[in-house]
């Protein structure tokens, strides 16, 4: 059997295709005994229609290689944000033309656009020009948007920051 945690980590984001679980930083936790593996994930959002996806792709994984009984369980708190995102996870989103997200200013309420001061333009994963503009705020998924470089014209998703 291979390590349960590096099975698990291996997993691709089913939304994300370019990143696995691990590099997404939804992957928390495996803990196992024998053939028992006891995995922890936090969804990107608590109604992230991704979720039973990659509960199934988990256990499938693990048992794959061995395990024969596989708990996933989720957990929403801390909830997820935009910071776990490895470094790797970053640079593959972009290598995709996906604008990564930027930090999270601070801890607090989570900003739903309303009127006030708005985030930094993302820059362009094309390109890399800052002179872009949203487009919508909904993408092809509800943690994504879209915009458009006006330096190179190219349209891109943005992951939005949480």
């Amino acid at each position: 059997m291979s390590g349960a945690f590096e099975v698990a980590a291996r997993v691709v984001d089913p939304e994300l295709r370019v990143v696995t679980i691990a590099e997404l930083g939804i992957l928390r936790a495996v803990d196992t005994d024998r053939d028992r593996a006891v995995v922890t994930i936090t969804p990107t959002y608590s109604g992230c229609p991704a979720m039973d996806v990659i509960r199934d792709d988990v256990a499938a994984a693990l048992r794959a290689e061995g395990w024969a009984d596989v708990t996933v369980v989720t957990k929403l708190s801390p909830a997820w944000t935009t910071d776990w995102i490895a470094e790797s996870g970053r640079a593959k989103l972009a290598a995709a033309g996906i604008a990564p997200p930027g930090p999270v200013a601070g801890s607090g309420p989570v900003s739903l656009g309303l009127p006030g001061r708005r985030p930094d333009p993302p820059r362009c994963p094309h390109c890399g020009s800052v002179e872009t503009e949203e487009l919508s705020r909904f993408g092809s998924t509800a943690c994504k948007s879209l915009w458009r470089c006006r330096a190179c014209a190219e349209p891109f998703d943005h992951l939005k920051a949480l």
